[in-house]
């Protein structure tokens, strides 16, 4: 079960990197395009980046034009660093190397959730404070 801590204005959750990589791996993608969604959210709600929908929309629909799910992805990760800054996080997630992960992810499975969402909790366990359920 994820845990949830409270951010700027709502909340974001701890999740299990390997979880959600196994997750997306058994419902054939379905569950990457909810956690997507869901971390593009909790980056708004943090204060960066705009609409998760459009970020959504750029990595399902965008694919017919190619470009759209890269800068998408790429823009992803630009707003993880900067919310990585704004947290005061010492690690630093590397454009490059997640955006090479996404590039393998079209080949074969999605390795960059693992890394992306360690990030993440880094990042929401500095600037969160844990909600009691």
């Amino acid at each position: 079960m994820a845990q949830e801590v409270q951010i700027a204005n709502g909340t974001a959750k701890l999740r299990s990197p390997w979880g959600i990589f196994f997750l997306a791996l058994v419902t054939l993608g379905i569950y990457y395009l909810v956690w997507y969604y869901k971390i593009n959210r909790e980056l708004r709600d943090y204060g960066i980046g705009t609409s998760p929908l459009t970020s959504l929309l750029a990595i399902t629909i965008g694919g017919l034009i190619i470009v759209p799910p890269f800068v998408s992805m790429w823009n992803t990760i630009g707003r993880i660093q900067e919310a990585e800054r704004k947290a005061g996080s010492e690690t630093r997630i590397s454009r490059g190397l997640g955006f090479i992960l996404y590039l393998i992810a079209f080949i074969f499975l999605p390795f960059e959730i693992p890394y992306i969402q360690e990030h993440l909790n880094n990042v929401w366990k500095r600037a969160g404070q844990a909600v009691p359920r």
